[in-house]
């Protein structure tokens, strides 16, 4: 079993790394899991970044190992692994977390960045030409094919929303679509749109057979799927759009998945499940780049040190407190609230083994929720950590029931 940490950052590409940086910023002890030798995720594997503001030009790798630099600065944990499994404790406070390898890991918080993989056909050349010419990004890569000639692999709403914004930088666009022709997998709209686009042009009833070239993409072969015929057509570039996958099967039935499987967040990207966030690309959002990602990081790993402080404060004021603890459930709007909280500290000034504990209900909802209060002022009191009476405050004289 390791030492406890404040967070464990599954995941060390963009969104990883970045909560890293500002988790072990604010002094939390910060571990990040991360599955490969060296960390960076997909950014890693993009031969140039040309769209992260304050960089003008820098590859991939360069990028990811600043993010890299950033972490060991402040102190960050690197280690190894792929994690399978993760346990949270009956009290919801302890995580601990095992990987494939068997070892155990525990945490007060996790965020998990394990990201989303594009979905790979297999097709020969694929892989060869990956970063030289076969691409998965639009709006990473576009403007490397400007008044070139490019294919696009797919048909969804990605794959004809991603070709009309390359329509932008290339000089053609050859689409290979599976269907019958004139049928794309897309919504009305967007095929009314490429149907529109003078750029686009579609091979119908085919499949990508191989991606041809030297050093660089230089064509495709298509496979007519009716035929079985091949041709071949000269290209600069593919992309292919043919879908991704989340890296979720580790979590599924523990945090909520959208139907596509990616992990459904709020705005301090908290999931379901208290003490447990998710960040960048396995995640349900709108755009999937690593800016957005780092973003993502950033407040995850303050909205954990938030979690992290106001749990360790509620163990020490009530949970491991032998004595008895008044926990007021208050707002600052609410003047019934103020006035509990001001006659419970000059009725228990000074006396010992008594706690008065102020709970504001809208900057701690987990703890509200979790004794079920949602109208104030209320008072419970917990003797050596239970609670022993509620008392549902109409008239201060009623808080003589609690001394």
């Amino acid at each position: 079993m390791s030492e406890l940490y404040d967070v464990i950052i599954i995941g060390g590409g963009a969104g990883g790394m970045s909560a890293g940086v500002y988790a072990a910023r604010g002094k939390m002890k910060t571990l990040i899991i991360e599955e490969k030798r060296k960390a960076g995720g997909q950014a890693a594997t993009t031969d140039e970044v040309e769209n992260y503001p304050g960089i003008l030009s820098a590859t991939g790798p360069e990028l990811m190992d600043a993010f890299r630099a950033h972490c060991d600065k402040f102190g960050v944990e690197f280690t190894k692994g792929i994690v399978n499994k993760i346990d949270v404790a009956d009290d919801g406070y302890l995580k601990t977390l095992t990987t494939t390898k068997g070892e155990v890991f525990q945490a007060k918080s996790i965020i998990i960045a394990t990201g989303a993989s594009p979905l790979i056909l297999g097709v020969p050349g694929e892989n060869e030409f990956r970063g030289k010419g076969v691409s998965y990004c639009a709006t990473c890569d576009a403007d490397f094919f400007e008044e070139l000639d490019i294919v696009v692999v797919g048909s969804g709403n990605t794959a004809v929303e991603e070709s009309l914004f390359l329509t932008k930088f290339v000089n053609k666009i050859t689409m290979i679509v599976r269907r019958d022709h004139g049928i794309l997998a897309a919504d009305r709209t967007a095929q009314e749109q490429a149907f529109a686009n003078d750029k686009i042009n579609f091979v119908w009833n085919s499949v990508l057979d191989e991606i041809t070239g030297d050093e660089l993409v230089n064509g495709v072969n298509v496979k007519n799927i009716k035929t079985g015929e091949i041709s071949h057509i000269e290209s600069d570039g593919v992309f292919m759009f043919v879908g991704t996958v989340p890296k979720t099967d580790f979590i599924k039935g523990q945090v909520d998945l959208n139907s596509h499987g990616y992990i459904v967040t709020n705005d301090k990207q908290e999931t379901n499940i208290p003490g447990i966030y998710a960040v960048g690309d396995v995640t349900e959002k709108f755009l999937r780049q690593v800016v957005t990602a780092a973003g993502d990081g950033a407040v995850a790993a303050v909205a954990a040190d938030r979690y992290i402080e106001e749990e360790d404060n509620w163990r020490k004021a009530v949970v491991d407190f032998d004595g008895t603890a008044l926990v007021a459930f208050w707002a600052p709007q609410n003047q019934d609230s103020i006035d509990v909280i001001n006659q419970l500290e000059t009725h228990n000034k000074g006396q010992a083994g008594k706690n008065v504990v102020t709970i504001d209900i809208f900057k701690n909802q987990k703890i509200a929720k979790q004794f079920n209060v949602s109208e104030i002022p209320v008072v419970i009191r917990f003797d050596a950590g239970q609670e022993a009476k509620r008392v549902n405050v109409k008239d201060l004289n009623e808080l003589e029931t609690l001394y």
